[in-house]
C-alpha cells in the first residue's frame, strides 16, 4: 500500500513540475492547488486510492527542507484480519531494515494511516534500536492524531530526526 502513496506523491509532484513548462503556469498552478485542496479525509480506511490522494496533499504541503528527489511514504494498513497483521508485519520488517541502514541527510520519511494507533506503533517499533543521531538532518514526517503526536516524537528524538507532525 505504501508504494500507492508513492506513486500518489510522484504523480502529484509530476503534475505540478509539468503546469510550470506551460504559458498559463500561474493559473495552472493555481487551479492543480484548488483540486488538491478539494480532496477531503477518507471515511473507508479499506480506500487505499482515496487514502493516497488525501495524504498525497499533506506530503506535498509538508516537504519545505527536503533535498531528496522524493519522499518515501509508508501507508499503514487499518485491518485488524490476519492478511492486514501480516501486510504491517512486512513493512515493519522493511521499515526497520531502512532505520538499520541508515537514511542520508535531506530525505523525508512519511508515515500515515487510517489508524492512527497502529501507524505510531509501526514507527514506534521500527525505529526502537536506531542510533542515537542517526537521522540527523532526515525528516519525519507523521500524519495521524494528536493523541499519537507526543509518543512518536519522544521515540523519534534521539535519532536526531527532524519530526513533524500533521493532524488528520
Amino acid at each position: 500500500m505504501y508504494k500507492y502513496a508513492l506513486i500518489a506523491a510522484l504523480a502529484l509532484t509530476g503534475s505540478l513540475a509539468l503546469t510550470g513548462c506551460g504559458n498559463n503556469a500561474d493559473d495552472s498552478a493555481k487551479q492543480t492547488t484548488e483540486q488538491v485542496a478539494q480532496v477531503t479525509k477518507p471515511t473507508d480506511p479499506n480506500d487505499g486510492k482515496a487514502w493516497n490522494a488525501y495524504l498525497g496533499q499533506i506530503v506535498q504541503k509538508n516537504m519545505q527542507g527536503m533535498t531528496a528527489d522524493r519522499p518515501y511514504p509508508y501507508l499503514v494498513n487499518a485491518g485488524d484480519g490476519e492478511e492486514d497483521q501480516a501486510k504491517r508485519q512486512r513493512q515493519l520488517e522493511t521499515v526497520q531494515d531502512t532505520v538499520a541502514r541508515g537514511v542520508l541527510p535531506g530525505n523525508m520519511l512519511v508515515f500515515a494511516g487510517p489508524d492512527s494507533a497502529k501507524t505510531a506503533d509501526l514507527v514506534i517499533a521500527a525505529f526502537k534500536d536506531a542510533k542515537p543521531g542517526s537521522f540527523k538532518d532526515v525528516i519525519v514526517l507523521f500524519i495521524g492524531d494528536k493523541a499519537d503526536q507526543e509518543r512518536v516524537t519522544t521515540a523519534l528524538q534521539p535519532t536526531g530526526a527532524n519530526v513533524r507532525f500533521v493532524a488528520m
